[in-house]
């Protein structure tokens, strides 16, 4: 089987319709004479790029995020540690 190379223009239309068109991966690919794992692996590399160099939109909307977190994380702690100590006190008190 030769080996074919697309066009950046391609595998970016092709990404784009499997991320946006509601259709199956395998549907795509097919309609665009692909292999599924050549669809994939143009996918994997957009969500990679995405990653390392995030749009400047979600830039902001990453660092919300970001903040909400590092506080639900900061509840979810002391929560934790409330009930350590609650755990720890009725072990005791169920001792007596």
């Amino acid at each position: 089987m030769p080996h074919t190379r697309f066009t950046r223009e391609f595998r970016d239309e092709a990404v784009r319709l499997a991320l946006t068109s509601g259709r199956s991966r395998r549907a795509i690919a097919e309609d665009l004479g692909v292999g599924l794992s050549t669809l994939r692996s143009w996918l994997d590399r957009r969500r990679e790029h995405e990653i390392d160099a995030p749009p400047e939109e979600r830039q902001e909307d990453m660092a919300t995020e970001l903040k909400r977190l590092r506080r639900e994380n900061e509840i979810l702690r002391q929560e934790r540690e409330i009930l350590k100590r609650a755990t720890a006190f009725f072990a005791k008190e169920g001792s007596r």
